[in-house]
């Protein structure tokens, strides 16, 4: 399908994996689409900052498209509803009805299935021919992209009914862990000018969010240097009062053991790893923690505690004494977080957050993880706190529902027993 083939009335340009860039000149603008371009809104107040790159933009605008056809929606169109509409999420795969995500539920559309021809020409909107080849070749696709109004992570896959494709809208603004309403020890953490900071959840709890106002926050009143390490970008930071560079996996480096290495020898204080994924990515975060550097990573765990025998866990037997020693010198907090429904529709964060104190460090040592839990309980003046009491704040603020605590709790029994008044 052509370009012109693309009814819109919203006139996207579209880009990959790159802020916003300044307008090219008039001769540039009718160039060939390329790998790295900016997906622009002209129906939406469009800044000067955002405006496109090395992508011509397309005629329009033509007039609003019926929903009786998905081959006459473009892929920006249904972008804009979603942000309109505050859902995170979008859902598109052929065969299927185009469906959001509202608050962590899926939701459907009126929309009809979702036929070949319209899937592609949404890919042909936000990916280059080049990209959309590797595709087909590997059946598999990350990469983001960028329009005036949000940032998209995109990621297409092959199905049993045929290609599919999600889309994660990833907010301009990044919201202040006030906004966030964040406890006041993440502050406390962002002071640290060494160590390992380790934010940790399942897919879709809020960490990416959490991590970019602990990243806002320490580049509007600190001076530092900044690196972050990434698989798309998500959050795009623009330096204020420290430096903030900004590295993508695949894009900008080959892999994040790579471009951690390097960073060592790139006077950073702060470098963000955007996943832990193996063994070898630990091993140079502990290093860097070690030798002077603050170091915030990611992995997929769901408490603060799990979150050391995780780490543990990639080592050998003979090893994790050794690695025991380093993660108890080495980590200054980690932060193991969940999103839950509130009574306003909307959705709010609960922490387990566990402090590195002179006791847990010991603690770490000797393998008594049984002991760290019980101490997060009562160590609140440390900041320390479990999910279950993170839970059942929200609820004695009126934030979430009886049902909703227990629903969420990592352990119903003793969130029950907390509810009823008896811990």
């Amino acid at each position: 399908m052509t370009e012109s083939q693309h009814p819109s009335s919203i006139n996207p340009v579209a880009s990959r994996n790159i802020p916003p860039m300044p307008p090219p000149p008039p001769s540039l603008m009718t160039t060939q689409r390329q790998s790295t371009q900016t997906l622009d809104m002209s129906s939406v107040n469009r800044s000067p900052s955002s405006a496109a790159s090395s992508a011509a933009y397309r005629p329009g605008p033509p007039p609003p498209m019926p929903k009786s056809s998905t081959s006459a929606l473009t892929l920006a169109q249904i972008i804009k509803e979603a942000y309109d509409q505050g859902y995170s999420d979008v859902h598109l795969g052929v065969g299927e009805i185009p469906r959001f995500r509202n608050r962590g539920e899926i939701q459907s559309t009126d929309y009809p299935e979702t036929n070949k021809e319209a899937f592609m020409s949404w890919l042909q909107e936000v990916m280059s021919e080049a990209e959309i080849q590797r595709f087909e070749e590997h059946l598999e696709f990350d990469g983001a992209t960028q329009y005036d109004f949000a940032r998209v992570r995109i990621n297409v896959f092959g199905s049993l009914k045929g290609y599919s494709m999600v889309l994660r809208l990833i907010p301009l603004k990044i919201l202040t862990m006030e906004q966030l309403r964040l406890p006041s020890v993440f502050r406390d953490i962002c002071h640290h000018h060494k160590g390992l900071i380790l934010v940790t959840g399942p897919t879709g709890s809020g960490k990416s969010t959490t991590m970019a106002a602990m990243i806002d926050y320490i580049n509007k009143e600190m001076a530092k240097h900044i690196i972050t390490i990434e698989d798309p970008i998500e959050f795009v930071h623009q330096s204020r009062k420290s430096l903030v560079k900004q590295r993508e996996v695949g894009m900008h480096t080959l892999k994040f053991d790579n471009a951690l290495k390097a960073a060592l020898r790139e006077d950073p204080d702060l470098i963000l790893v955007g996943e832990m994924r193996d063994k070898e990515t630990v091993n140079t975060a502990l290093k860097a923690a070690q030798t002077g550097h603050l170091v915030m990573g990611t992995l997929h765990t769901n408490s603060a505690v799990k979150t050391i025998e995780r780490i543990l866990n990639l080592y050998s037997g003979e090893e994790q004494d050794a690695m025991r020693v380093a993660i108890s010198e080495s980590l200054v907090a980690v932060i193991a977080q969940g999103l839950c429904r509130t009574t306003d529709g909307k959705r709010a964060a609960f922490h387990d957050i566990l402090i590195n104190t002179e006791a847990i460090k010991e603690w770490i040592k000797d393998g008594k993880y049984d002991e760290i839990s019980e101490l997060m309980k009562q160590a609140s003046f440390d900041g320390m706190i479990t999910m279950n009491q993170s839970l059942l704040d929200l609820y004695q603020d009126g934030r979430i529902t009886e049902e909703t605590a227990l629903e969420m709790s990592p352990t119903p029994n003793e969130m029950a027993q907390f509810l009823r008044g008896r811990v």
